[in-house]
């Protein structure tokens, strides 16, 4: 247990190597368990707890052992406040993200603490233990939020991160990469009629349909998440990216 650790910080970025030019793989937020594998003079060698993910975050962030998360954020974004139970409230101007995890406190009227003088909102977060099957809703939180290689949250998300966004939410495993995330199950119907639920992977790429005619995806050409008609992004992808379906199965 003793490498084992929880983030404090709000976002940390997880590189895919030890220095500060290396590109974000994902990200490890507020209340997620990790495991240092490894430490040189400036990054740690981690490995997420949920999933899996190995990578490198620096040194200077802020974590905690002693730790036991009671709640999580169910809006997109939640704004951290400052004061007292006395005082009035302020804005910090800062944000926990969707599904961050934290260890309340106490209330007191329509706030709870989560750490000493931080507060969120008590209408922003739910129980740990809560679980939203109402994948739709989730997914529709992030429309327009940019897309983000490596990105996990409200200020920046890829395709695979928010498909399993919906799964750790749900306190259910799902990996992190798409590569990874098409042989989690299999193959469940053709290619050629698609309904609510269906997750559309292709290489390096994943969608998921809102019904039959619309889907949602981090899509990196138009920089945002999105909702675009299934048949016409099937034939944009086919024709700009020179990729086929590879897979389908319901979420």
């Amino acid at each position: 247990m003793k490498n084992n650790f929880y983030n404090k910080s709000l976002i940390i970025n997880v590189l895919e190597k030890p220095n500060k030019n290396s590109s974000i793989t994902s990200q490890i937020i507020y209340g997620e368990k990790f495991k240092v594998l490894s430490k040189n003079k400036n990054y740690y060698k981690v490995k997420n707890f949920y999933d899996g993910y190995i990578g490198y975050i620096n040194k200077k962030v802020k974590l905690n052992k002693l730790f036991i998360p009671t709640h999580k954020i169910k809006t997109l974004k939640s704004p951290i406040y400052i004061g007292t139970d006395n005082n009035k409230k302020r804005s910090s101007n800062k944000f926990l993200p969707f599904g961050s995890k934290l260890q309340i406190i106490r209330k007191n009227k329509s706030f709870a603490m989560f750490e000493k003088n931080q507060w969120v909102k008590f209408n922003d977060i739910c129980l740990i233990s809560n679980k939203e099957k109402n994948y739709i809703k989730i997914l529709k939180l992030f429309i327009n939020c940019p897309y983000k290689w490596g990105g996990k949250t409200f200020d920046g998300i890829d395709c695979s991160a928010l498909l399993q966004v919906y799964y750790n939410y749900n306190n259910k495993f799902f990996p992190r990469d798409t590569k990874d995330q098409i042989n989690q199950k299999k193959k469940s119907k053709s290619i050629n009629k698609f309904k609510k639920g269906d997750i559309i992977f292709w290489k390096g790429h994943v969608a998921v349909c809102l019904n039959s005619k619309n889907l949602i995806h981090a899509y990196g050409p138009r920089k945002k998440v999105v909702i675009m008609p299934i048949k016409k992004t099937i034939k944009k992808i086919e024709r700009t990216a020179k990729l086929e379906i590879k897979k389908v199965f319901k979420i």
